[in-house]
């Protein structure tokens, strides 16, 4: 028998928590939750789920910060933050500290539960792909340990800017659709009608990390209209 896949759900507020938990057991999970960010952080670290759905606003530790020190250790572990704000600054700062998608309060159940089966369905697939992508002289990405270097500053990766890289990468030759990426990174159904700019945050702390000057990117640049391509030297 398949063992059931377990999400851990960290929200404070009792009857969003009760509702969630009861919508994911009714679809299959196996699910354990926490009320407060401190046992949040405690289980999350624990590695023993496939799945965080995370709140942000918590008492005793919020989940940015949750977010934050589990992937010191684990940037491989799927999470989805739960976010009453809306503005870009907090979108930005959630998934730049690696958190794999957001969804702002309040939410239909049914698209969430689409989008946890996406981060999941995204996090089983595994591909051979080439160890490095190398950019130009100066700067590498080490796909396989989620690391690289830009000129003398190291680099590190989450396992979403590594599939974005390397699916970029894998069609250099043209450039991708952010729904394409919507489609083939995070999982999305093509005719799935989602709001989010989890792509373009993504991108945007991409060119952070591998352009000389983010304001001026050379490697990861928007070819308007058509998307994103990877210009390797």
């Amino acid at each position: 028998m398949n063992r059931k896949l377990r999400i851990l759900v960290v929200e404070d507020e009792t009857a969003i928590r009760t509702g969630l938990i009861d919508v994911l057991v009714y679809h299959g999970y196996d699910v354990d939750f926490a009320e407060e960010g401190n046992d949040g952080l405690k289980k999350a670290q624990s590695g023993q789920y496939d799945l965080i759905l995370l709140d942000v606003m918590l008492p005793g530790m919020d989940g940015f910060e949750i977010c934050n020190r589990v992937r010191e250790n684990d940037r491989e572990q799927p999470i989805i933050m739960l976010t009453a704000k809306t503005s870009d600054e907090d979108i930005i700062q959630g998934l730049s500290l690696g958190a794999d998608d957001y969804v702002a309060k309040p939410f239909s159940v049914a698209q969430l539960v689409l989008r946890i089966q996406a981060v999941l369905r995204r996090a089983k697939i595994t591909a051979e792909q080439e160890n490095q992508i190398q950019l130009d002289g100066d700067t590498y990405v080490d796909v396989r340990n989620l690391n690289g270097k830009r000129k003398n500053t190291e680099l590190s990766f989450t396992r979403r800017e590594i599939e974005i890289l390397q699916y970029l990468k894998a069609h250099e030759e043209r450039p991708v659709p952010r729904e394409e990426l919507l489609t083939k990174i995070w999982g999305y159904a093509k005719d799935l009608d989602i709001e989010t700019r989890t792509v373009d945050i993504h991108i945007a702390k991409l060119r952070r990390k591998i352009e000389h000057e983010s304001s001026n990117p050379v490697f990861l640049v928007t070819v308007r209209g058509a998307g994103y391509r990877l210009m390797v030297a």
